[in-house]
């Protein structure tokens, strides 16, 4: 699924996830054999709860069949992020500083493509974005548009 159909998705999703005090925190989208999983992940301050997950999955099926969203079928899985949280928007890379990362990019970025470290920063320069990882005391700069999946580490 294109990125296009991504953000069309977190367009129509956001404003209703708002609405009920909820943050969409990452947008994900697998082709299986016969149809599309759609997978929001949600947090709200005190966590995201069970009958949370069920209200926003309700009123989302109905907006996404009526707008003809995705093309044939698909499956809507809503949850909360759990330990190994996705790292996508801006913000995330922000607010989780000096946390455990994982990061995979698309292409190699000093001969490595899966990045564990700590994540030190995320900047702007000279128009792009870069995440920061420290490796054993060796940092990297990785593109944004170059990563194809960051989630928080766990800890153990």
């Amino acid at each position: 699924m294109d990125d296009d159909v991504k953000e069309k998705i977190r367009q129509l999703a956001e404003p209703v996830i708002v609405s009920e005090g909820i943050e969409l925190i990452h947008v994900e989208c697998v082709k299986m054999h016969t149809r599309w999983i759609i997978r929001l992940f949600l947090d709200k301050e005190n966590g995201v709860t069970l009958a949370d997950c069920a209200n926003i999955s309700n009123q989302l099926g109905d907006l996404f069949d009526i707008r003809e969203v995705i093309k044939g079928a698909y499956t809507l899985e809503v949850s909360s992020p759990g330990f190994d949280r996705p790292l996508s928007r801006d913000q995330d890379f922000v607010k989780y500083k000096n946390a455990k990362v994982n990061i995979k990019t698309n292409v190699k970025i000093e001969g490595i493509k899966n990045f564990h470290g700590i994540l030190l920063g995320y900047i702007e320069e000279d128009g792009q974005k870069l995440v920061l990882i420290d490796i054993a005391g060796k940092i990297h700069r990785i593109p944004k548009q170059d990563i194809a999946k960051a989630n928080l580490a766990d800890e153990g």
